[in-house]
């Protein structure tokens, strides 16, 4: 394969960083030698991403020579173990873990492009499985091939090749790679596609696949006009994070699904396979119903909620209601939302602070509300915690886990999202600290 092809959509830069997920199986290691070629020629930094699952014994053995892989070419090898699964759907859990380990090494790096090696058969796959199960429009599409993430793209070169291609690449290059035992139970309902679906329909036309990625292309092409008309919508229809259902209900019935479907992305992006026909109707009906105050429970603890003339999504905070962590870099919140230090920032925003390390005493904390809190205001005065989640309509539920920032004197610096402080600072002052919400 030629990197050349493989690659053209990139802009790639010399020292830039690739992240890679790497199971040590034969498509993910056609991707780890291919990277390698690359690295050659645009001198790139790569690393390498590899999670041992806990289900096969052969596990620790791949481990090993994938790492033994990794030194032999000088890339640096990231790695975890999960130890424990919480329910029954095991590719989806595994799933959120596996990409919260990538974003995880990513930040970690500074890394600008993430890579795995799915390919056109997954793609034929994933397609197939929804249609049988009914998705979102974009759902239908199976996956792109490139996703932008705001700090870094996910890029799946292979998706243009066949399984048969890579492995016959492996054999050609003499690539090291194990076999995943796994794939061959029919427990899993992606398995039984592969086995019994995609031969049937490769023997009707060897080239099938490149016709579903067609399909895949027109869908997300057809997706994207209605998504420009929703874009119109949503700027009627949403105020601070919420929808209105009064404006909501004057739209379209298609741009109100296609509203609905927006929003979910925000909670499932890339994993849209979590959500159906189904869960779409849900949310339908919560909106229309006569009841002023009602829920809904949505895949991966997510909670739809409508309030009299709102509605709006958010996480099942399961057993928490205090935390405190010492604030680094990049810090992953309890209520899904991150926290992070930047070396520019343009926006002046409630989810945007500057601070001057000469006015506050570190190191800095984020932790939950606690009796008495107040915040003195940029600008002058001091206002209740209390007051500040009743003016900005912030539910019971949300204020049990909304971060507060505080220096180690414990005093509130920054409500993200929310409120800041005295301690903010304009563009033209001194500041040497910058921190986004998101």
């Amino acid at each position: 394969m030629d990197t050349k092809t493989l690659y053209q959509d990139l802009d790639l830069k010399k020292g830039d960083i690739i992240v890679f997920g790497c199971s040590y199986g034969p498509d993910s290691m056609a991707l780890f030698h291919t990277l390698l070629k690359l690295r050659e020629e645009k001198d790139i930094r790569l690393v390498c991403a590899h999670i041992n699952h806990g289900k096969r014994l052969a596990s620790e053995q791949e481990r090993k020579d994938l790492e033994e892989y990794c030194i032999e070419h000088q890339v640096p090898f990231e790695y975890m173990k999960i130890e424990h699964y919480g329910d029954d759907n095991f590719h989806n859990e595994a799933r959120n873990i596996r990409y919260h380990f990538f974003e995880e090494v990513i930040m970690k790096y500074q890394a600008k492009y993430l890579m795995t090696a799915h390919h056109g058969d997954d793609l034929m796959e994933t397609i197939l499985m929804r249609i049988a199960r009914g998705t979102t429009l974009e759902g239908y599409s199976g996956f792109k091939k490139q996703i932008n993430m705001g700090d870094y793209i996910i890029y799946r070169p292979f998706i243009e090749k066949t399984k048969e291609e890579l492995l016959e690449y492996d054999e050609k290059n003499h690539i090291p790679y194990a076999i995943d035992s796994s794939n061959n139970s029919n427990v899993y309902t992606r398995n039984r596609y592969r086995k019994e679906v995609l031969p049937f329909l490769k023997k009707e036309d060897p080239n099938i696949h490149e016709k579903f990625l067609k399909f895949s292309i027109t869908i997300q092409k057809a997706n994207s006009y209605i998504e420009r008309e929703t874009t119109k919508a949503l700027k009627k229809v949403i105020f601070h994070d919420r929808v209105l259902i009064n404006k909501f209900l004057e739209q379209d019935d298609l741009i109100q699904q296609t509203i609905l479907e927006d929003i979910l992305e925000n909670y499932y992006q890339d994993d849209l396979i979590l959500i159906n026909d189904h869960h779409i109707n849900l949310l339908l009906n919560l909106i229309k119903s006569k009841k002023a105050n009602s829920e809904v429970t949505l895949p991966n603890d997510v909670i739809a909620t409508k309030n009299y003339n709102e509605f709006y999504l958010h996480r099942i905070l399961e057993e928490i209601s205090h935390y405190e962590i010492e604030l680094n870099k990049y810090t992953k919140l309890p209520n899904g939302h991150i926290l992070e230090e930047v070396e520019q920032e343009e926006s002046n925003s409630n989810n945007i602070i500057r601070l001057s390390s000469k006015e506050i005493t570190l190191p800095l904390r984020v932790r939950t509300r606690e009796y008495g809190d107040i915040i003195a205001l940029k600008g002058g005065g001091h206002k209740k915690l209390k007051d500040v989640f009743i003016e900005k309509k912030i539910t019971p539920r949300e204020r049990e886990i909304w971060p507060i920032v505080v220096d180690s004197k414990n005093t509130i610096v920054f409500v993200p999202g929310l409120k800041k402080s005295k301690f903010d600072k304009n563009k033209t002052d001194f500041y040497d600290i910058i921190l986004r919400y998101k």
